[in-house]
């Protein structure tokens, strides 16, 4: 078992940023911004080394990472014996009292150990036969809000085992009130405006935001507030070696590079009963005096003059028939051209066949996933007057 090469590298520790598929770059890059070292991508993922204080930033203030992970442990794991006997070698008192909770989640793929519920009780059991041997007793588990939460992977019958900072996923950033149908999830949209390049210098429109999360993403974008600011709890709070004051220096730090945004954000859409929940989104967010909202079809709304970024996350599939599927994206086309001109106009959608009745060319495509569905994160831009060519 290398629990070393796990914990540190030349003195500073090792941790994991999760991701979506696509986003790896972006992630990386926000990072490096907060001060971590040595960022490597790998698949949905960056790896990087920083010490607790970049830990708690890199949780409190990445837009794009879903999970902040640190690993303590890796090695073989051929079955279910050799799990066991490895999860044991692990001196569990360092991390957790025997009156603190935990909980353990399993991810095995192309190994003998195939059921994740599997690998996550065989480790619970080594962890509590630890603790019973040692103490009489055994902490308890708490799969809903444990103090602490332990990730066990095994891919390729290489184990790694780490301690979960997080606790729940990043993207709930704590602001959503309700949603509409088939919500977009938090961390994607923000993934998403970065990728866009918007440089928070000019206007930001939503014309179908259902129940607000892009708009409210691009403002917390716009005036550098932490996506963790909302957020009641993260996982590392519970652990051992929690700093509370070390936490509210970073909070602090980060609240205070607040920026100032003289430009618009609108969001809209058709439904009045979806744009009652997204007001209630944004003044959860306490974003009201930022955000505009209007309810109009994308075809009514006036964007703003002076040109921006527009990103939208239109209906398709079960939601929609082919028909109608088919005339929303040639009316989403039509309204580009016409009242989108001076922007850079972004469509993210998994329906390969209806963004080919939008009728533009896009400038650039984006592979990324929303939830499982593989999808397109398409720019269009429409250019007053004829294009200049090199």
């Amino acid at each position: 078992m290398t629990i070393n090469d796990a914990k540190q590298i030349n003195g500073k520790n090792i941790f994991i940023a999760k991701t979506f598929a696509g986003l790896e770059g972006v992630l990386a890059e926000e990072l490096l911004d907060i001060g971590a070292s040595k960022t490597k991508i790998i698949n949905r993922g960056v790896q990087f080394e920083g010490n607790k204080e970049l830990m708690y930033k890199a949780n409190y203030s990445s837009r794009t990472a879903l999970r902040i992970l640190k690993p303590i442990a890796t090695f073989k794991a051929l079955n279910e014996d050799q799990l066991y006997n490895e999860i044991l070698k692990i001196d569990w008192e360092e991390y957790l009292d025997v009156n603190r909770t935990f909980a353990i989640e399993g991810i095995t793929s192309y190994s003998n150990i195939t059921h994740s519920k599997f690998l996550a009780l065989k480790t619970k059991d080594a962890i509590a036969d630890q603790f019973r041997e040692k103490t009489g007793k055994r902490p308890s588990v708490d799969t809903y809000n444990p103090d602490l939460r332990i990730n066990v992977r095994i891919f390729k019958n290489e184990s790694t085992v780490s301690l979960d900072s997080s606790g729940e996923s990043l993207h709930k950033r704590g602001y959503r009130i309700a949603t509409g149908p088939a919500p977009i999830n938090e961390v994607l949209t923000a993934g998403m405006i970065l990728l866009s390049g918007w440089d928070k210098k000019s206007n930001f429109i939503d014309p179908m935001c259902g129940s607000g999360t892009i708009p409210i993403e691009a403002a917390l974008y716009a005036l550098n507030i932490p996506p963790g600011f909302k957020r009641k709890r993260f996982g590392f709070e519970g652990w051992k070696d929690f700093d509370k004051d070390l936490w509210e220096k970073v909070k602090k730090e980060a609240l205070e590079k607040r920026l100032e945004f003289n430009r618009q954000i609108i969001g809209s859409d058709r439904s009045g009963r979806i744009m009652k929940i997204a007001g209630e989104n944004v003044n959860s967010a306490g974003l009201e005096n930022i955000i505009t909202l209007k309810t109009r079809f994308i075809d009514d709304l006036e964007p703003p003059k002076n040109g921006g970024v527009m990103i939208m996350n239109p209906p398709y599939g079960e939601r929609m028939t082919t028909e109608n599927t088919t005339d929303l994206y040639k009316k989403i086309g039509d309204t580009l051209k016409q009242n989108y001109k001076g922007y850079a106009s972004w469509i993210i959608s998994a329906d390969m066949e209806a963004l080919k009745f939008i009728g533009l060319r896009p400038s650039r495509k984006i592979k990324l996933f929303n939830g499982p569905l593989e999808s397109r994160f398409c720019k269009f831009e429409i250019y007053e007057g004829s294009r200049k060519r090199n």
